[in-house]
């Protein structure tokens, strides 16, 4: 186990700048997963870490030691890709025995390391064939196999998941938290899939445009998103967003007021706003209840997805702005065209400024 750290790094491909300033610290035995939209640069700075793309500025340290310009070989690295990377020509055991023979480990070495990772992802009974024989999670196994049994200070993980289908997706979730759990490997891990970034992960780094938006636990970026764009991109369905306009403010809180929902009393801190001051609202789908319709507070149902144990009810305001979204229990008495009204559990809601910031909370809803 190894810890790295990352300082003002950059990173340039002629005129564009793909990695700014990045700062991060991530700790021995961590689980640690890059998450943001297609091009914020999250899988270029994993290839910084494995020393496949040039460090333009900044410092790179694995444990004590400054690796910028170190190759691959020499840090300490094992990389699982998306594409898996095997050899077809080659056998299960030929190709996680490759490595290995490229390092020029002892035959004893390399069958030792070999069969015990085989019998931790439970390939011993798929060593003679190659690739092709292979179903698609066996081969995700086999590419794993090849970067552990290596025995690398850190392993790296480049989108492992995404051509698998969904059964196997979560089968290879579980199966890749397990081997973490067993091992206690420092594993750093991209994904644009922010499911396998909250049910894996103990550490997460969002990205955005380049730069790291936030760092938390899954919990941490769940439940106080320092930004609403951490807030719309972690979360399945996404936080509802609504304009708000500042009423009132004092030391315990403030006073909103959301079109369709009315006044709102929030535990928020909103004495740097003034009255009057544009906001925006934020809930997630599981903290907003259905109720009869009431005065304003009027909704048209416009579909329902039901989902076994809970439904999705999509909500069209009057003014015709985004459709908000319900999470709730099935069955339910609610029908698609019916008009509700909402309620709003204001323990669980969030305030942006018009920087798209997080205003803090009192209690357990204050800002990390």
């Amino acid at each position: 186990m190894t810890s790295v750290t990352l300082e003002k790094l950059n990173k340039v491909f002629g005129s564009t700048h793909i990695i700014k300033d990045v700062d991060l610290s991530i700790g021995d035995g961590d689980f640690v997963v890059f998450v943001g939209p297609s091009g914020c640069g999250k899988s270029t700075l994993l290839r910084l870490i494995a020393g496949l793309e040039s460090i333009t500025s900044g410092e790179l340290k694995i444990g004590n030691r400054v690796v910028n310009d170190l190759p691959p070989r020499e840090r300490g690295v094992g990389m699982v890709f998306q594409s898996y990377a095997l050899y077809p020509h080659m056998t299960v055991y030929d190709n996680m025995a490759f490595g290995l023979k490229l390092a020029k480990e002892d035959a004893q070495t390399v069958e030792q390391r070999v069969m015990e990772t085989a019998r931790t992802l439970q390939l011993e009974e798929l060593l003679e064939r190659k690739p092709k024989a292979l179903s698609g999670g066996q081969r995700q196994r086999v590419a794993m196999g090849r970067a552990m049994a290596r025995n690398p200070d850190i392993l790296l993980f480049d989108e492992p998941l995404s051509n698998l289908d969904a059964s196997l997706r979560v089968q290879m979730r579980n199966e890749i938290a397990r081997l973490h759990h067993q091992r206690g490997s420092t594993v750093v891990y991209v994904t644009h899939d922010q499911v396998e970034a909250m049910t894996l992960a103990n550490k997460i780094v969002v990205l955005r445009a380049g730069r790291v938006e936030q760092v938390g636990s899954p919990e941490d970026l769940y439940q106080r998103p320092a930004t609403r764009f951490v807030a719309s991109f972690i979360g399945s369905p996404n936080m509802n967003f609504m304009p708000a306009q500042l009423s009132a403010s004092r030391a315990e809180g403030c006073q909103v007021n959301v079109p369709g929902i009315g006044e709102l009393a929030l535990p928020h801190d909103a004495r740097n706003e003034r009255q009057g001051d544009n906001l925006t609202f934020g809930v997630r789908p599981e903290h907003l209840s259905l109720t009869d319709p009431a005065g304003d507070n009027d909704f048209k149902i416009v579909n329902i997805e039901y989902l076994g144990n809970e439904i999705y009810v999509y909500l069209e305001p009057k003014a015709g702005d985004a459709l908000l979204i319900h999470r709730g229990d099935a069955p339910s008495r609610w029908q698609i065209g019916q008009r509700v009204g909402l309620s709003v559990d204001v323990s669980h809601t969030h305030l942006f400024d018009s920087q798209d910031k997080a205003l803090p909370a009192h209690g357990v809803r204050a800002a990390a």
